[in-house]
């Protein structure tokens, strides 16, 4: 029963269900921890309009991305010293699952109405569930799982053991809370007799004692020495209340000790008189003090103003250094994790082929052995090619760690801290005016594919000192201006945009008396069609680039993975490739895969990659090491394959020749998505140019043709992306207003 204990578990809290509600996705909860997690949506906005509306459903590990906005490809990065909005805080649960506290605090009432719009989203399926007027009660209570839970203790009770047994432990039959130690019958006679001080001890049964030991005893107050006996005398001397224990053991023998009712009565005498000599010396300075009360209204009243904006402005610099002290630390808990991640990934790697390699090396030696010529001389020239290939596997950089154990985050701190000891009341004085608004310079400001390079100056007849500029944008869709920049620099380059969305930007600059108005707000368009190559940073080192990064092939017979240099999380994208060498042999894989993916495997092996593999007969679809849909029809030198990644459907189609290759490959599919391959020596493939702007409509009509013949049409065609591998970047900006 014990392989059962987990299912019995809340994925929030990580304890035993309490109070278990059943969820439409079949999975449970505990309804105090269901109430913790309850989301209010903006008002009248639902999963469904926002899903609908193109955004991203709320989900735990979204929001665990360290971006401005839910979806990667939106989230802003600088260059030139990016500044971004700190990630929602969340925790743990003993489960794994990532839990984000409700924003709100949750209603006193065990079951009252959740705010409206209230949503909650299941941790083990993310699936999103909009609350009734009902609320939790329209939830049903899942008692199946109640008893199940009740027999399981019952059981885990019964199989408690003795703790004090030598040899085989027997079955405990009492628990002592005072020793916190489980006993059978024979060892609570011999080591816990009902005598002396463990008289006094409490005996309960096992099951009551497994919870007991949960709970913490509430101590009255009594002597500090002996806690069962009150306070009832006073030591003069010492100047402590004692109790009659203490006088017995000898502690005060030569002291003096008076009773302690007696001695309270006295000390209130005493502080009275002494209260009447303080009374003479009131009288006296009564006359002072209204001589000094209207010096110390005005104080008061001159200091408020003051005081409130020292405290601001403190306040402020506190809440930036916290801010950015979780920002730091999330990005030393992201590297502690990439390190481990390598290395484990490597150990993983490197165990499998010593397997097969230590495998290979016993059957040659037994074939060794062999006393038949003939027999031998059979097998012997294809083992022979096997020990030169298996030993090239073993080549240069195989036995080399991939990773270091340093970290290389050495946080700068001086400067920070010489400002802290250089403020001072005089940097508060209007020393010199605010600086004047800067001057955005369209001649070179532009856009290339999703990324925006800003650039501002001084007015040319401004004298003031300028400290730094703030630069701001919106999110594409006319909603607020955020901070990307803070710093020294007249020119910042924001990767990271949406695809053909419009932005709006402006920029103010301050010194140590104030901030500057805002510069002329400038409004630039992102691509609408996203052009990319193969990217080198992130491909296994054996990939051969050529062509300008648009042609790839490999010098191992192992599949080694490249990525395409930009990420796609929403809109339509369609992307050929073209087979230039195959000896109809490899099975190279198309498809799309997260940054994180392995490299020195087939593309699909791992959970971070959804891709097809094929051969010159027939093809696979394949992720997380898992094959399915046998699909005939392969490829041969000159073939095309085509890739569509629908993000509004959430799917992910394959074609050959353009055919489409089976049905649809993946659904679900929602996040950051890179293209990708994975390929050997023995083929080399190479992206077809992309079509223009002007034929995306005749574009968008085949690709609904090809792919989708019973569909009822694509999204509309201004949300639509079509993508092609090309070495081009678009530049546009729109204006300044």
């Amino acid at each position: 029963m014990e392989e059962m204990e987990e299912e019995l578990k809340c994925p929030v809290c990580g304890s035993f269900y309490r109070e278990p509600l059943l969820l439409p996705c079949s999975h449970s909860l505990c309804q105090a921890c269901a109430r913790n997690i309850l989301v209010q949506t903006p008002e009248a906005e639902s999963p469904q309009s926002r899903r609908a509306s193109g955004s991203a459903d709320y989900d735990y590990l979204d929001l665990d991305k360290l971006s401005l906005y839910s979806e990667a490809d939106s989230g802003y990065g600088s260059y030139g010293g990016f500044a971004s909005a700190p990630a929602t805080p969340c925790q743990k649960s003993p489960n794994g699952v990532r839990v984000f506290p409700p924003a709100v605090p949750p209603p006193p009432a065990l079951l009252a109405p959740p705010p409206r719009n209230a949503c909650l989203t299941c941790p083990l399926c993310h699936r999103s569930l909009l609350l009734d007027e009902r609320g939790l009660r329209g939830f049903p209570r899942n008692r199946v799982l109640e008893g199940v839970i009740e027999r399981y203790q019952q059981g885990k009770a019964a199989a408690l053991r003795c703790q004090l047994c030598e040899k085989a432990p027997k079955e405990a039959t009492a628990m002592c809370e005072q020793c916190d130690v489980f006993y059978c019958e024979p060892c609570r006679l011999r080591c816990h007799p009902p005598r002396g001080p463990l008289a006094k001890h409490r005996l309960v049964p096992p099951a009551q004692g497994r919870v007991s030991r949960r709970l913490s005893p509430r101590k009255i107050a009594t002597c500090t020495d002996h806690e069962l006996e009150n306070h009832s005398m006073y030591c003069v001397p010492c100047k402590t209340p004692v109790c009659y224990q203490c006088l017995e053991e000898g502690r005060h023998a030569s002291h003096e000790v008076k009773a302690l009712g007696a001695m309270w009565k006295l000390h209130k005498s005493q502080l009275s008189q002494a209260l009447n000599g303080l009374s003479d010396r009131a009288k006296e300075a009564k006359e002072f003090l209204v001589q000094l009360r209207n010096m110390v209204q005005q104080i008061q009243e001159n200091s408020v103003e003051f005081e409130a904006c020292l405290v601001a402005q403190c306040d402020a610099l506190i809440d930036a250094l916290n801010r950015r002290k979780a920002q730091l630390l999330s990005r030393v808990n992201k590297e502690h994790e990439h390190k481990l991640k390598v290395v484990r990934d490597q150990i993983s790697h490197c165990t499998v082929k010593l397997r097969q390699t230590t495998g290979l090396m016993e059957y040659c030696l037994e074939v060794i052995k062999e006393n038949d010529p003939s027999g031998f001389l059979q097998i012997s020239d294809a083992l022979i090619r096997r020990v030169h290939l298996t030993e090239d596997q073993w080549g240069k950089g195989t036995l080399t760690p991939r990773m270091t154990t340093d970290f290389d985050l050495n946080l700068d701190s001086a400067p920070l801290l010489q400002s802290i000891h250089q403020l001072d009341f005089v940097q508060m004085k209007a020393s010199s005016p605010v600086p004047a608004p800067p001057i955005l310079q369209l001649e070179e400001c532009c856009t290339q594919n999703n990324s925006a390079t800003l650039s501002w100056k001084q007015p040319p007849l401004s004298t003031v000192q300028v400290e730094g500029y703030i630069l701001e944008l919106d999110d594409g869709n006319g909603g607020q201006f955020r901070e990307v920049y803070v710093g020294k620099e007249t020119m910042c380059t924001v990767d990271g945009l949406h695809f053909n969305s419009t932005y709006s930007a402006r920029v103010k600059a301050f010194n140590k008396t104030g901030v500057s108005p805002y510069s002329k707000t400038l409004v630039l368009q992102t691509s609408e069609v996203a052009w990319f190559s193969f990217d080198p940073g992130s491909a296994h080192s054996d990939i051969i680039f050529s062509n300008d990064n648009l042609t790839v092939t490999c010098n191992s017979y192992d599949d080694r993975v490249v990525l395409g240099k930009t990420g796609f999380s929403k809109g339509l994208h369609y992307w050929e490739l073209s087979i230039d060498r195959y000896d109809n042999h490899p099975d190279p894989a198309f498809g799309v895969a997260r940054v994180d993916v392995l490299k020195d495997v087939m593309l699909g092996k791992d959970d971070k990659a959804w891709a097809m593999y094929v051969d010159n007969n027939r093809s696979w679809f394949m992720h997380n090491n898992s094959h399915t849909n046998r699909t005939e029809g392969g490829i041969t030198k000159g073939a095309t394959v085509g890739v569509l990644l629908d993000l509004t459907r959430r799917t992910l189609t394959f074609s050959i020749n353009e055919d489409q290759q089976g049905p649809v490959a993946f659904e679900s599919m929602e996040g950051l998505f890179f293209p990708a391959v994975s390929l050997n020596r023995n083929v080399q493939v190479c992206p077809l140019s992309g079509t223009t702007l002007h034929g995306e409509r005749e574009f968008t009509t085949a690709t609904s043709k090809r792919f989708a013949p019973d569909d009822d049409g694509l999204p509309p065609l201004e949300h639509c992306l079509s993508v092609h591998l090309a070495p081009f970047l678009s530049t546009r900006v729109l204006s300044a207003v």
